[in-house]
């Protein structure tokens, strides 16, 4: 079986670089063309010692390269443009930008379910992360007060992360009913984290730190604590495979790994 053919947007960001120099056409995945804003070079040279062309107008690079799936690793305002040139010439979607909004996804779930097209939109394809937010929903039914604490590197553009908000969101909806409030919560205190889905979400921003994220879950006499820690980018690399592999099976917006997954 010949590997799937897909173009990286946002090539040039740090996950961008990850996949560049992980994704070989032995994982059954081929990276076949390049997109970002400042190219520098036509060519771009990949660690197998292959080139592909590289370009910061991707419809020069789909016109080139003729991929089966867009990987989007870039930034929001340049991810619609994208979307709209890849669905246009019957591309899949593969999305881990941050910061798309819900006009954003409805769009891109009309555009593909108009052209018979799947496309996979995550906040995190970390696996663990996938399984963090997985087991946080799982205990939200059980213990009745939550707070999470996201940790990144400084240069990360958004607060909270994409991640906790999702998780956030999930734990939410599978308990059902408000989470618990401290007995001092109808005081106004600026330190307390910003609330999503009555959850504090506390946002730290540090040098030294990557992604790390706690949920932490209290009841009476009783805590528990779900975290994840992401090493290095690398660890993308296994969720963008599997989304790549599973993409072509769905038509329209699939949000989130677990939706792929046998949880």
């Amino acid at each position: 079986m010949n590997p799937i053919k897909i173009v990286v947007n946002g090539a040039s960001g740090r996950v961008g670089q990850v996949l560049l120099e992980c994704i070989r056409p032995e994982t059954g995945v081929e990276v076949v063309g390049a997109v970002d804003v400042n190219p520098g070079d036509k060519r771009l040279h990949l660690p197998d010692g292959r080139q592909i062309p590289f370009s910061s107008r991707i419809e020069d690079i789909i016109q080139a390269t003729q991929p089966e799936v867009l990987v989007d690793f870039s930034l929001a305002h340049a991810t619609m443009p994208a979307v709209r040139a890849a669905v246009k010439q019957g591309i899949h979607l593969v999305i881990g930008t941050t910061g798309l909004d819900a006009d954003n996804l409805s769009e891109i779930d009309a555009l593909t379910r108009e052209k018979g097209l799947g496309a996979i939109v995550a906040s995190n394809f970390a696996l663990g992360a996938v399984l963090m937010v997985k087991f946080a929903r799982m205990a939200a039914r059980y213990l009745d007060y939550a707070e999470i604490i996201e940790l990144h590197h400084p240069a990360k553009l958004d607060a909270p992360s994409g991640t906790a908000l999702n998780t956030a969101r999930a734990m939410a909806a599978s308990r059902g009913r408000p989470f618990a409030q401290p007995a001092d919560a109808g005081g106004v205190y600026a330190s307390r984290g910003q609330k999503v889905e009555g959850i504090p979400i506390h946002s730290v921003r540090l040098a030294g730190l990557m992604a790390h994220q706690e949920v932490i879950l209290g009841g009476l006499g009783q805590t528990l604590t779900i975290r994840h820690d992401t090493i290095n980018r690398e660890c993308y690399v296994p969720g963008v495979l599997l989304a790549v592999n599973q993409v072509s099976k769905h038509k329209g917006l699939v949000q989130g790994l677990d939706s792929i997954l046998d949880l």
